[in-house]
């Protein structure tokens, strides 16, 4: 791919953020561990630009996230428009060996497309497009480990995710032996990085199932501004930020634990969940019993109780008939960090829309992807919470599960996973 030179040296300038791609209010700085280069992001003035300093559209494919890092990508990185998940099962026969010789090929493939070049026997598919904030995440089911004799280094964390009553789980489109989450600002580039992997996976591995997502494209709104889900709903309000003082204990596996999964430092654990929305049954809602149903206006994402979408949620105001403003079964205060204990994780989902069911009804829903450092203390007390009362499980139905050992970034000449293959 030939690229322009200053392109080249406009994306290098400066480590920044692309503004109008945060759906999750993300800031991402040296302390994430990823770092998000963009064209006009050293102050200067670039055609187009926002007055806030918010990337013009003509500057979403130069976009460039780092491949390497204490973090992998995909985790910090502010939400892309477009994204695939894929999980892969070793071929019958292939082991340790192959995963090796796998997980390299993906890091050669996944560093070159996230600078915007070309891998050898490229496609062409985005020849025209730069990186586009593409990044690339692996992770580790925990039936990898059994396939390449490493149980003896399979962390705890991977534990099998416990059932809930609600669960309408697919075997067929849930857990793997890889995992792979693409995102990108373009959707060719990430299609080309989903065929690209796919034809590196070769004979080592086959695709057990793929999810194709989307959320709102950079630049849509005049402002950075948290996403909305299928639902309309604003969503992605409480996340944890980079900047919170406790962040990196609650989404990133400390350095300096058991020595047999010391791979897993720097890396979080994913949580994968395709999650279908009922639409037709929650559009026939009147908009106060849906802003109930959730415990926040739909038109700003701000709580029940006033203010604005950041502000606190008042759990304990009361209206004049003596009931609480925020209902007791809304999702917004089942799921609230101090109704679980302190439990947080980062959310990272993508909607997905895949055609009208023979029934008539939209399939369509969330693909939610969430990160922490120990699902047991993130991801699985929450959902126990809801599964119990929370007023949004009968709009939803969970069909498709998988939890994921996502290791941290590579350094420098090191591939994905290294630590744990060649220990």
């Amino acid at each position: 791919m030939t690229e322009n030179n200053t392109l080249e040296i406009s994306r290098r300038r400066l480590l920044g953020t692309v503004g109008a791609a945060g759906a999750a209010g993300l800031v991402i700085g040296a302390a994430g561990g990823v770092g998000v280069t963009t064209a006009g992001s050293d102050g200067g003035t670039t055609d187009g630009a926002g007055t806030d300093g918010t990337p013009p559209l003509t500057t979403v494919g130069s976009t460039e996230v780092m491949f390497h890092g204490k973090h992998q990508a995909g985790i910090t990185t502010p939400s892309q428009s477009c994204g695939h998940l894929i999980a892969f099962d070793l071929a019958p026969g292939a082991g340790r060996k192959e995963s090796m010789a796998l997980l390299r090929r993906w890091s050669v493939t996944a560093e070159a497309l996230m600078a915007g070049k070309a891998p050898a026997g490229d496609t062409g598919v985005a020849l025209d497009a730069g990186p586009s904030s593409l990044s690339v995440t692996f992770g580790f089911g925990r039936t990898f480990f059994d396939r390449t004799g490493l149980t003896a280094r399979r962390p705890a964390a991977l534990d099998p995710l416990p059932a809930f009553s609600a669960d309408a789980l697919d075997a067929r489109r849930s857990e793997g032996d890889l995992w792979v989450q693409i995102g990108a600002d373009d959707a060719l580039v990430a299609f080309h990085a989903l065929r690209a992997l796919q034809k590196d996976a070769g004979d080592a591995a086959r695709v057990r199932w793929q999810m194709n997502g989307f959320n709102r494209s950079a630049g849509a709104t005049a402002k950075p501004m948290t996403a909305r889900n299928l639902m309309g709903q604003i969503d992605g309000t409480g996340n944890p930020k980079v900047t919170d003082p406790d962040f990196d204990r609650r989404i990133f596996v400390p350095a300096g634990g058991d020595a047999a999964t010391e791979w897993m430092a720097g890396g979080s654990y994913a949580v994968v969940r395709r999650i279908r929305m009922l639409l037709d049954d929650w559009e026939k809602l009147p908009l106060d019993r849906q802003e109930k149903v959730i415990g926040r206006r739909k038109s700003d994402g701000a709580p029940l109780t006033g203010g604005t979408e950041t502000s606190e949620l008042d759990l304990d105001e009361r209206g004049p008939d003596g009931t609480t403003v925020i209902p007791d079964n809304a999702h917004s205060r089942i799921s609230a960090p101090e109704q679980n204990g302190g439990a947080a994780m980062l959310r990272r989902p993508f909607s997905f829309h895949d055609g009208i069911a023979p029934d008539g009804t939209p399939d369509a829903g969330l693909l939610f992807v969430c990160w922490q450092a120990d699902p047991l203390r993130g991801f699985v007390p929450v959902q126990r919470k809801l599964d119990r009362g929370d007023a949004l499980s009968a709009f939803i139905r969970h069909e498709a599960s998988g939890l994921f050992a996502v290791p941290g970034g590579p350094a420098e000449g090191e591939y994905v996973g290294q630590r744990l293959l060649e220990s």
